[in-house]
């Protein structure tokens, strides 16, 4: 039987690294490219908005993450969407996609169906509330190793977000705290509801082979998803 290849298990790592980053990425310069084609050609796209309760607010369910109110505006959201991007595409491969679909959509009707006033809600901030929250909570809820410092890691770097929740301490800027809140809950349930797939902790299991003489009994890993094998 021919000998399988080697493979360097750093250079494997740093592949798998940059393939997590490559949809975070993608999707950041998306953004850019549309503010930069509103502020040139002045379209004026923050019309499409989402207005909450309004039939012309519904596209918004799906448009207002796209839009930002200025370039501060989306240079703020432009880090947290890659780091935390990054790391779902790194450690939840299987579910990334799913998880960053709902919380868009689930975002963005909540916020349609619960906000207040008559203002458009844009930016990206809801998906970035949803996803530290998914990213937090499944640490916690699969308690496995890594994802425990993943958690430890998004409370350090963005524990800060709850401010968001609170727009009474940022009386002179307009907060869509409302899409925080469902970028929150979105995540947050979203952890629960994918606690059993993805990446799991290991259990340890106890084989005594009485069959085989002379072999001792063994403690042997067992996992129920092979994103374990990092």
């Amino acid at each position: 039987m021919p000998d399988q290849p080697y493979t360097d298990p750093l250079k494997a790592e740093q592949k798998r690294l940059l393939k997590s980053m490559v949809v975070p990425v993608a999707f950041v310069i998306l953004l850019w490219l549309i503010r930069a084609a509103d502020v040139i050609w002045d379209i004026g796209m923050n019309e499409y908005g989402l207005y909450p309760l309004k039939i012309k607010g519904l596209p918004g369910i799906i448009t207002a993450p796209l839009l930002h109110a200025g370039f501060s505006h989306l240079f703020a959201n432009t880090v947290p969407l890659l780091v935390l991007g990054s790391l779902l595409f790194y450690f939840y491969r299987s579910l990334a996609w799913k998880v960053l679909l709902l919380i868009w959509l689930m975002t963005g009707i909540w916020v349609w169906v619960f906000a207040r006033g008559s203002a458009a809600h844009i930016g990206a901030s809801g998906i970035i509330y949803g996803l530290a929250s998914f990213l937090f909570l499944s640490g916690i809820i699969r308690r496995e190793p890594r994802l425990m410092i993943i958690t430890l890691l998004v409370t350090f770097l963005y524990g800060s977000l709850l401010w968001g929740l609170f727009p009474q301490f940022f009386p002179k800027e307009h907060i869509s705290w409302e899409s925080h809140l469902m970028g929150l809950l979105s995540g947050a349930l979203l952890a629960i509801w994918y606690r059993k797939s993805g990446p799991q902790k290991q259990v340890y299991v106890w084989n005594d082979d009485e069959e085989e003489e002379g072999e001792d009994a063994y403690w042997k890993s067992t996992s129920t998803d092979d994103e374990t094998k990092i």
